[in-house]
């Protein structure tokens, strides 16, 4: 049986998949810190974590969390899931391509005593989205002796 935190996490996730954003930022506190370790940046308060997840949707419109599997550590929880989506829109200064893509997700979620999602962390690998839209190349392999 999940515990609250876990049911917490995967709530969100069920409302970022409903594109109910306002639901998702309703789980977080209002000073919520979530930090995108693969661009480096960071979304504050419940408007930043709203617009963190709408970024995702303004280049993957049908982006999804999918295959998730939830850790619980007590007042932290991990997931890690499969990201989805064809990419129809601007991904930052990058043109749609109109190409799917899917990679693995990392996202620490760490807990008050209420129940409410403190600051989260996500962990991903931007190259490999970059190279399945075609925004980058597959790095050559070294040669092996």
């Amino acid at each position: 049986m999940a515990t609250k935190n876990v049911e917490t996490f995967m709530a969100s996730h069920r409302a970022f998949n409903a594109r109910d954003f306002e639901a998702a930022a309703k789980l977080a506190s209002e000073d919520v810190v979530y930090n995108d370790r693969a661009r480096g940046t960071t979304f504050r308060g419940r408007a930043g974590f709203k617009d963190f997840m709408k970024n995702w949707v303004a280049a993957f419109s049908n982006a999804e969390v999918t295959q998730a599997t939830y850790t619980d550590a007590g007042n932290t929880v991990v997931c890690q899931f499969v990201g989805q989506g064809v990419n129809d829109g601007p991904m930052g200064t990058l043109p749609a391509t109109g190409k799917p893509m899917s990679f693995q997700y990392c996202e620490i979620f760490r807990f008050n005593e209420t129940g409410q999602f403190i600051s989260a962390d996500a962990y991903y690998d931007q190259l490999s989205i970059l190279i399945q839209l075609g925004h980058a190349e597959q790095p050559q392999q070294a040669a092996v002796a």
